[in-house]
């Protein structure tokens, strides 16, 4: 077995840092060679070079959160580039006993070669950065999940054989899933138009950034409370639960705050007649989106599913891959 670690790709090296906690102080171009090392993974062969770039690497998965997707696709993708994966349950680790994250983090870094983090607080995730040596990944946070906004950035790109000048409808909750598309479209020159109720914007300093940003790429980012205003001429309508996990206790509320904003046929008339449509899943048919826009020929999700794995792999190679090299 050929064990040597090949470069993905022959560009300079990256100046993405040590770990991936947002998409916010990712270079444009950067996010670019992302997803073309992701294109690429995808077109190579199972037992491509690229299947022994990470041989004898062990990558720690460290969940608060229910995963599927995520759980699964890095669990996957590190397998598939030659390493191994290790499910840490936050509740039979002794974190949950009262031992300090420093100590935690510190003693994992000893043993592995980068952790990706679902957790609540995007501050915790931060601390777990501070005290690690080793990458860390956002797996999922409250208040990002630049993963899943990357493959639908790959996702996009492949349906629509471009990115810049498309215009990205999101319709519903401006959630998490929601500020990391803000920070991912606008770097790629794409216009975002948010369709939320009042009370429920993307986090005002994400969307500050993000329209200071689409300044010098030539995109925009526009928030607002008209969910037909926001779909109207999109090349792509996106949409996400109302009630995200740890929200549970206020779904009552949400449910009737977000009822005008479900993504179904009407809304989809106002869109193009070419235009795609995303779900970063799982999905509650009948609530954010019906089943006939879900389940209909626009609908590209099960493709945008299947991309996290790839999106995964490539921020495995650029992440732990160049870090220990």
């Amino acid at each position: 077995m050929n064990e040597r670690r090949p470069a993905i790709s022959e560009t300079p090296q990256r100046r993405l840092g040590k770990d991936l906690l947002s998409l916010a102080p990712i270079p444009a171009p950067d996010v670019l060679r992302l997803l073309q090392v992701a294109r690429d993974l995808k077109a190579a062969p199972r037992q491509s070079p690229s299947s022994y770039l990470l041989t004898g690497m062990t990558l720690g998965l460290l969940f608060e959160k229910p995963s599927t997707r995520t759980r699964v696709s890095f669990e996957a993708g590190m397998n598939q580039l030659g390493g191994q994966s290790l499910f840490l349950d936050f509740e039979k680790i002794q974190l949950s006993r009262g031992e300090s994250l420093s100590d935690t983090a510190q003693v994992l870094s000893r043993y592995l070669d980068g952790l990706v983090i679902r957790t609540f607080e995007q501050a915790t995730l931060e601390e777990w950065a501070r005290h690690t040596s080793i990458p860390v990944i956002n797996g999922l946070t409250d208040l990002g999940h630049p993963c899943q906004a990357l493959a639908d950035l790959m996702t996009i790109w492949e349906k629509m054989d471009c990115l810049k000048g498309l215009k990205l409808a999101y319709i519903g909750d401006g959630n998490n899933v929601a500020n990391s598309l803000l920070e991912a479209s606008v770097k790629v020159g794409m216009h975002i138009a948010i369709g939320c109720p009042r009370g429920f914007e993307p986090d005002p300093h994400i969307v500050a950034q993000a329209q200071m940003e689409a300044r010098q790429t030539g995109g925009s980012a526009v928030i607002t409370h008209d969910p037909l205003d926001a779909a109207n001429g999109a090349d792509v309508v996106y949409t996400d639960v109302w009630t995200s996990m740890g929200q549970e206790q206020d779904q009552a509320r949400r449910l009737t705050a977000l009822a005008g904003y479900q993504v179904n046929d009407q809304l989809m008339n106002e869109a193009k007649p070419s235009a795609i449509v995303l779900h970063c899943l799982p999905a509650h048919r009948g609530e954010e989106i019906t089943a006939s826009v879900l389940d209909g020929p626009q609908s590209v999700v099960l493709d945008q599913a299947e991309n996290r794995l790839h999106v995964q792999k490539a921020i495995l190679a650029e992440w732990i891959g160049h870090s220990s090299s």
